[in-house]
């Protein structure tokens, strides 16, 4: 079924159907004739709303869940609201300051992405998520520090002052002088550089011969450098926190739901690949429920915006993800300005 415009509506349809969306977004319950009589302000008997409500539902923008229940917004409903009525409520100034003053503390930047999860997750009263920027660190050091027979500690030390520690296996009868002799090498040649550009650098000038190092002396380097790049592949890029506000009052009584998205939330891989369809959005992007395949079961929305660094390049993206009854019209806004925020941070 084609999804109407909201130009298709008539004023009084459009005005009902605004109605029982907003109320539905509000409280989670599906809308009913006689709340839309008494308290919407129509001047319409409950018999006429009954009639609107009727070929709302018969076009496919409302569905009534049980007999008498009242009506509730489709997801093409939904799709409709959000692109064609929704009124956006900018975040006020006391908000945008609280935001940029939670992401703001002195810290890492892994603490300020700490932080945007959490805010997420409490302005959206849903699951916050940040997909952690790729970011490959600049080379002040590396050092590889013999442990026992067979292990070595390979220790990083990036411009910014940041240490990493990794596990090396070695041959057992590697002499101490070549763990020295890679350690120099990587420190004195490849200072400066991301771990891309020395795995790089490394191959260009062992396979040119410019190398003065030994065959071992050359293995080990390589292997030195490539352990941060397999770890960071096995590593998660998302940080989810908030998974808890979807365990809430009106989540009881859909609880198989509800289960089905907190598994589909551990499925980190998937929600990053979800995630990086908005990376090229101009601001943010909203799916819901069976518009993303992954959260087509549990019937759940996501709102994703892209963030960028000073140079307004994109380096991860972040939003909430929660039931459809989202309240769009102020997490939209807020999302994008956090992802503003957070940019704000990103060197």
């Amino acid at each position: 079924m084609a999804t109407p415009t909201v130009t298709e509506l008539t004023d009084r349809s459009r005005e009902i159907f605004r109605l029982v969306v907003e109320g539905y977004l509000a409280s989670g319950q599906p809308v009913g004739s006689k709340r839309l009589a008494g308290e919407g302000g129509l001047n319409l008997s409950p018999a006429s709303i009954r009639s609107v409500l009727y070929e709302l539902e018969s076009i496919g923008l409302l569905a009534a869940p049980h007999t008498s229940a009242g009506r509730m917004p489709t997801e093409m409903g939904l799709r409709l609201f959000v692109d064609g009525m929704m009124q956006v409520a900018e975040p006020t100034a006391q908000e945008r300051a609280a935001i940029e003053q939670r992401l703001g503390r002195p810290g890492p930047i892994e603490q300020a992405l700490e932080a945007t999860s959490a805010v997420l997750s409490d302005i959206s009263a849903a699951a916050g998520v940040v997909m952690v920027p790729s970011r490959e660190p600049r080379i002040t050091q590396l050092s590889l520090v013999n442990l026992s027979p067979g292990k070595a500690l390979a220790v990083l030390v990036g411009e910014d002052g940041h240490i990493e520690n990794r596990l090396l296996d070695l041959p057992e009868d590697l002499p101490a002088s070549t763990l020295e002799q890679a350690s120099n090498f990587i420190t004195a040649r490849l200072s400066g550089r991301t771990l891309g550009e020395a795995v790089k650098a490394v191959r260009q000038e062992i396979s040119s011969g410019r190398s003065a190092l030994d065959e071992a002396s050359r293995d080990l380097v390589e292997r030195g450098l490539a352990v941060w790049s397999e770890d960071a592949a096995r590593r998660s890029v998302l940080i989810v926190r908030g998974q808890a506000n979807l365990l809430d009052e009106a989540a009881l009584g859909d609880i198989e739901r509800v289960r089905q998205l907190l598994d589909d939330l551990e499925n980190k891989q998937s929600i990053a690949e979800l995630l990086e369809s908005a990376r090229e959005a101009d601001s943010a992007r909203i799916f819901i429920g069976s518009e993303n395949r992954l959260f087509a079961l549990s019937g759940s929305s996501v709102i994703a915006s892209p963030y960028r660094d000073r140079e307004g390049r994109v380096v991860g993206v972040l939003g909430v993800i929660g039931p459809t009854r989202l309240n769009y019209a102020r997490v939209v806004p807020m999302v994008d300005f956090t992802a503003q925020s957070l940019g704000k941070l990103i060197g």
